[in-house]
């Protein structure tokens, strides 16, 4: 009886600690299919060719790739910068946020590609709608910039 009762209790335990690990398992490749699904539908909706200005979309790809020694190499020394109207330092937002910050999509260019509207993922501040809109000088390098939330 004894023996019996062992051999239950054995089998029992076995069964659950193989639910077990199926059951993990399972939810462990759903979650990477999500992380994947998510991934590929941020890949596919972010897309630098809708910025139709040839030197504005170079700079926004260092911008996005992290490059701020080629973002800042579009513009001029001593560029002036608002940030939702306010003055803010140009060296100072572009050595903290590039390579932290970055589009998510683009949602519109307009102004001959001056202007960018999108969702903007923003570091410790979150993810959000925002505009960059960039002003070029005769020279073809930009002197401002001036960023900030858009309205939804």
């Amino acid at each position: 009886m004894r023996k019996i009762l062992f051999a239950n209790f054995s089998a029992l335990v076995l069964c659950s600690v193989t639910a077990c690990a199926q059951t993990k398992t399972e939810k462990t490749q759903k979650i990477s299919e999500t992380k994947h699904l998510t991934l590929k539908k941020t890949q596919q909706t972010m897309e630098l060719s809708k910025i139709t200005n040839p030197t504005i979309n170079a700079a926004m790809t260092a911008w996005q790739n992290g490059d701020s020694k080629t973002f800042l190499s579009y513009f001029t020394a001593n560029p002036t910068m608002t940030d939702d109207g306010s003055p803010r330092s140009f060296q100072g937002f572009v050595k903290e946020a590039c390579g932290e910050e970055k589009f998510l999509t683009i949602d519109s260019v307009e102004n001959d590609g001056k202007d960018i509207t999108g969702n903007f993922k923003a570091g410790k501040w979150g993810t959000f709608k925002v505009f960059f809109k960039f002003h070029q000088n005769s020279d073809g390098k930009f002197d401002r910039l001036d960023i900030g939330q858009a309205k939804p």
